[in-house]
């Protein structure tokens, strides 16, 4: 919500837009308290209001001060109060939906804030944010360009202010080492923006506007320049938090964040149960991508596990000779998203958007965490363009390091990743979700949800034959499976049991057939994150289960098109909920609700559908 990330899920509206369904007393008393939710939020994050489509507050910066953060507490226990005096049951299905995530929301800033506290020993959660602060106003067209200048003027001259907050909020006895050293190589990106986003358009403003905006970006220079001296000088030395949460801390987070009845050893369990049987599979793949180039080999009846190992390695060695340029991984990145594209619609997957996306160079700010993302505008800032954004290869990489990338993300692993991050993954489910008209939805998307289509659209499309319809795609899907698995166990392993990282690269590199460069990456996400790893693999069981169950309700009369634009016409919320709707079943009030075994009770009141 507006405490640990302060960005991206944050927004304020005029007007709540509600379903179009008609409205009991208690339904208005809901709408009218999610209607001042929203409305009341500027202070709380001015520049996650602008990430998501309110741009009433873009010329205020963060105020990021232990009175802000008593404030944003305070202002999540009113809301929890308010809400708890509405009969959940007396609602329409949609709203009990939209309540179940607000209380969720409300008691995960809570515990972010009062708990986990990450604004005292995470430097990257300030970094980013101001970046996004600029980034989220000039990357958009969503207002003439001399107001946005206008706005990234009062921005850039609040930021002494913010980095001295943010100076004074974190406690380098907390700071782990690895965050520090990664805000610090950060932070100089934030010059970039500066350079690359703002400086050159300086004369779309004349007079005082401009030479007010002149002296904003010489005092940012100058605040950026004193935060990075004293990210290097003082915090990183200093720094000496332990990067591992530890059982308690992890299980809390695991819970608030992933609002599943899944736990951690059901976590581990599943996981470990799938890694096998799929690297079974990929065994399977890989005897006929091998057949292929030796046709006359004699496979044993019962191989051992060294065998299997040596067969897929020598099988995903032949998608290894297919790399793209390194100099051109966002054009390879285009095509792939050409040939997607054309290929769901040729397939009639599922529905597409009309809105625009264009594929970026990542931001320096935002490297050293993962290789690509999905920027989407947010649920105020429909139809306008979504970024799919891929980091280059570090410039001090040596031959081998630039060699193992590339290997893994060979040809089809890119087009792997564009599915994942545009087409038909993140991107295309973002479009609809925007679209769901209750904007309360929108704001507290499940990220389980997100990412679980993500994986689900990657193995949905190798199945269907993309980017070739041949073993080898199959067999490299699974792989691109097993990463997803491993992200769980390294997940927790990290965090609960002290795995170290010998034991993580192992895993990696062995059981899952990574790269080292690929693994060795992994291994600083799961240090810089905490269950973040998790949400992939727990939001494709989701994913995976819910699809077997449509088939065994619908029967004959399922259609794989009409299941994913139903199943994507809910918004984000968490796949539980989805599930009710879907199948016209009670909504659940809690995750424990939807565990195994669990009573299907609740209100089944005024359905919309």
């Amino acid at each position: 919500m507006f405490g640990k990330a302060l960005i991206g899920s944050i927004v304020f509206v005029v007007a709540l837009k509600v379903p179009a369904w008609s409205a009991s007393s208690d339904d208005e008393r809901f709408d009218r308290l999610a209607s001042e939710y929203l409305d009341r939020m500027p202070a709380l994050s001015p520049v996650g209001a602008t990430l998501l489509g309110d741009h009433r507050v873009d010329s205020e910066l963060d105020d990021v001060s232990p009175e802000a953060r008593r404030a944003r507490a305070a202002f999540a226990r009113e809301f929890l109060g308010r809400l708890a005096r509405i009969d959940r049951r007396a609602l329409s299905r949609d709203r009990q939906v939209d309540a179940a995530l607000l209380e969720h929301a409300l008691r995960s800033e809570l515990f972010e804030l009062e708990t986990l506290q990450e604004w005292a020993w995470n430097p990257l959660l300030y970094t980013r944010l101001a970046g996004s602060a600029i980034y989220g106003l000039m990357a958009r067209d969503f207002a003439p360009l001399p107001r946005r200048l206008e706005s990234a003027a009062a921005r850039l001259l609040a930021l002494p202010r913010f980095f001295e907050q943010v100076r004074a909020a974190l406690d380098p006895a907390r700071v782990p080492r690895v965050h520090a050293e990664t805000a610090a190589r950060q932070t100089e990106g934030l010059l970039a923006v500066l350079d690359e986003m703002v400086r050159p358009r300086l004369d779309a403003l004349e007079g005082p506007s401009r030479r007010r905006l002149e002296r904003a970006l010489e005092s940012a220079r100058e605040a950026i320049r004193r935060h990075q001296r004293w990210l290097e000088e003082e915090l990183v030395p200093a720094a000496s938090g332990d990067f591992r949460l530890g059982p308690a801390l992890f299980d809390a987070k695991l819970r608030h964040t992933l609002f599943s009845p899944l736990g951690r050893e059901e976590i581990r369990s599943r996981a470990e149960a799938e890694l096998a049987r799929v690297r079974e599979e990929m065994y399977g793949l890989a005897r006929q991508v091998y057949a292929r180039l030796y046709p006359y080999t004699e496979f044993p009846e019962n191989p051992s596990e060294a065998y299997k190992q040596a067969i897929i390695r020598a099988a995903l060695e032949v998608a290894y000779r297919q790399l793209p340029d390194k100099d051109a991984l966002v054009e390879t990145a285009q095509r792939m998203l050409d040939r997607a594209t054309a290929f769901v619609r040729e397939h009639g997957l599922v529905s597409l958007p009309e809105d625009p996306v264009e594929i970026i160079v990542m931001p320096e700010y935002q490297r050293g965490v993962a290789v690509a993302y999905c920027d989407a505008p947010g649920p105020l800032d429909v139809g306008q363009k979504t970024f799919f954004a891929v980091a280059p290869l570090p410039a001090g990489w040596t031959d081998e390091q630039v060699r193992s990338f590339l290997r893994e993300y060979n040809l089809i692993s890119m087009a792997e990743l564009t599915v994942h991050e545009a087409m038909p993954g993140h991107y295309l489910q973002l479009a609809r979700a925007n679209r769901y008209p209750s904007r309360l939805r929108a704001v507290l998307a499940s990220g389980p949800f997100i990412e679980g289509w993500a994986v689900y659209a990657e193995k949905l499309m190798a199945d269907a034959g993309f980017p070739d319809d041949d073993p080898l795609t199959k067999l490299v899907n699974r792989k691109w499976y097993l990463r997803v698995i491993v992200n769980a166990l390294i997940d927790q392993g990290v965090h609960t049991s002290g795995m170290t990282r010998e034991e993580a690269m192992r895993l990696m590199v062995e059981t899952a057939f990574q790269e080292k460069s690929e693994a060795e990456g992994k291994w600083r996400r799961a240090q810089l994150t905490a269950v973040q790893l998790s949400t992939y693999f727990v939001g494709y069981l989701g994913h995976a289960d819910l699809r077997r169950e449509a088939e065994r309700r619908w029967g004959d009369a399922f259609d794989q098109r009409r299941y994913h634009d139903r199943l994507l016409s809910f918004g984000s919320p968490p796949v539980q909920f989805v599930r009710a709707l879907l199948f016209d079943l009670p909504i659940p009030a809690s995750p424990a609700e939807t565990a195994p075994g669990a009573q299907e009770t609740g209100s089944r009141r005024k359905s919309s559908e």
